[in-house]
């Protein structure tokens, strides 16, 4: 069952590429936010302030799905941390939903991955299941 879907501006991001970042209501009190794209200083802007907004909608569960992204790097890493701690604060659970292989080793490399709860896809998350 999906909700409202919120779109946000799209950002230029490292030679020209473009972040979408989508959220929408899957379940009561859960939100799902969609990475699109690339994840890099110049876009970052647009995933901090959207990820802020969803845990500001106050859902129990709070899932980032990381399967559309082409690219991500420590900014995008940095910007998961900051939101982690934001949705903690704020009583939501974050989990983060199909990260690619670029970003799968970026949480093994760092041991990020031992904070985050981290599912294969968004279908996998208890609750979501397939559309």
């Amino acid at each position: 069952m999906s909700g409202p879907t919120a779109s946000h501006p799209d950002a230029g991001g490292a030679g020209g590429a473009r972040l979408r970042v989508t959220t929408s209501e899957h379940a009561v009190k859960t939100l799902v936010c969609r990475i699109e794209g690339e994840v890099d200083h110049e876009s970052r802007h647009v995933l901090d302030e959207t990820l802020s907004s969803a845990v500001a909608a106050g859902p129990v569960l709070l899932v980032v799905d990381l399967a559309p992204l082409t690219f991500v790097d420590s900014t995008c890493l940095n910007a998961l941390l900051r939101i982690r701690q934001e949705a903690e604060e704020a009583g939501t659970r974050l989990v983060l939903a199909g990260p690619g292989p670029q970003m799968q080793r970026l949480l093994e490399v760092t041991g990020t991955d031992e904070v985050f709860t981290v599912w294969p896809s968004v279908h996998a998350v208890p609750g979501l299941g397939a559309p």
